[in-house]
């Protein structure tokens, strides 16, 4: 196996792989290793990111006592003993299974209990963590997607007539739109999406940056507000990486709104060497890995497996973190205001930061590790 290139990665970060990770081999970044005995905070990323994505805030965390580790999850990066397999088996990338990682991983460093952090799509993994195994996952800090809470199980019907599953209109609500439009997650859910990022007109890097600017602060159209309901009217005020045009390509939406040399060359959070790790890693190996996820999603099988823990909450402190220009914290609409009331009973913090849009601890490092650890500290004296 030919090497891969060093990690572009401030000083006290170290990476490393651990074998026999429900059947992974996984592939993590490490801070605070130095000294044994402690605290450990597991960081989880989201789509399209790597553990990579946390190098900003992983040597506040670790100067601050605790031990960080940060793994390419299950389809990502440098993390191995998964399929791309469009037509292969999705039970691996359930929410379940990707609990399991978490957990096998926390187990192989010898934690009995751990602090997770999760954005995007790694926070429903770290909210389920905190659901499912609050023994273990003692805290939960959820970035950018919002926790509703488990699904329900219809209740009290015995003397009611059964009730046929009913297709969400919504799909074909939003392509007989006068603007014909589609959802990104049902988009990535196809069998032609990733190859329309791998190997976009413009190139893996400049794909990239396009995704990343358009959903960053840095887009002048990310000013956010809560949507009235789960309807194509309403989705259709979402932005198009969010709901897209329809016939269109994530590649070719994103392009639309690709910055400006003088931009890209101004960009303090995401400068173009960084984001050349990020380009090789996907160049690499596709978005099939990521895209998976999205694609048990739609598929019907999250909801019917998680409606196991329905009526159960996240009963462990809990806080929220999002970039006030984010449009992800509302794309569910009611999903925020649910995390607040039924979804988690510990909340100790909702922040919304200034200056961030869904790359909350890229573009604001500063901010998320001080809130990070002002709401671990508040977690231990809760």
């Amino acid at each position: 196996m030919t090497a891969l290139p060093d990690i572009p990665v401030p000083a006290g970060i170290r990476s490393r792989d651990v074998d026999g990770i429900n059947g992974l081999r996984v592939h993590v970044l490490e801070a605070g290793f130095e000294t044994k005995g402690r605290p450990c905070i597991l960081l989880l990323h989201g789509f399209p990111e790597l553990a990579f994505s946390w190098r900003k805030v992983m040597p506040a965390l670790a100067a601050a006592g605790y031990h960080v580790i940060a793994p390419d999850q299950r389809g990502y990066g440098r993390t191995t003993g998964w399929s791309a397999d469009y037509d292969g088996d999705l039970a691996p990338f359930s929410l379940l299974n990707l609990v399991r990682d978490a957990l096998a991983l926390v187990s192989a460093f010898g934690y009995r209990q751990v602090d997770v952090v999760g954005h995007d799509f790694g926070s429903p993994v770290a909210a389920w963590c905190a659901l499912i195994r609050p023994d273990v996952f003692r805290s939960v800090t959820m970035m950018s997607a919002p926790f509703g809470g488990a699904p329900p199980l219809p209740f009290n019907t015995v003397d009611t007539p059964a009730k046929p599953p009913v297709e969400d209109p919504v799909h074909r609500e939003l392509a007989a739109l006068p603007r014909p439009r589609k959802h990104y997650q049902w988009y990535y859910s196809t069998r032609q999406a990733n190859a329309d990022m791998q190997h976009a007109p413009q190139g893996v890097h400049d794909f990239l940056r396009a995704y990343y600017h358009h959903k960053s602060a840095d887009w002048a159209g990310n000013k956010p507000y809560p949507l009235k309901s789960w309807s194509a009217g309403e989705l259709a005020k979402l932005p198009t990486y969010y709901v897209m045009d329809a016939g269109e390509t994530m590649a070719g939406t994103v392009a639309k709104e690709m910055p400006s040399p003088a931009a890209i060359a101004a960009n303090q959070w995401l400068p173009d060497g960084e984001l050349a790790y990020y380009a090789a890693e996907y160049g690499r190996t596709g978005f099939q890995g990521g895209l998976q996820w999205y694609r048990y999603g739609t598929s019907g099988l999250l909801n019917s497996e998680m409606q196991l823990f329905s009526g159960r909450s996240i009963d462990v402190p809990s806080c929220f973190i999002s970039g006030q220009q984010d449009w992800g914290t509302h794309q569910r609409p009611g999903v925020f205001e649910a995390m607040q009331g039924r979804g988690c009973t510990k909340m100790l913090g909702c922040h919304l930061v200034d200056g961030a849009g869904h790359w909350v601890q890229q573009e604001q490092p500063a901010e998320v590790s001080r809130l990070v650890l002002d709401f671990l500290a508040a977690a231990r004296a809760a």
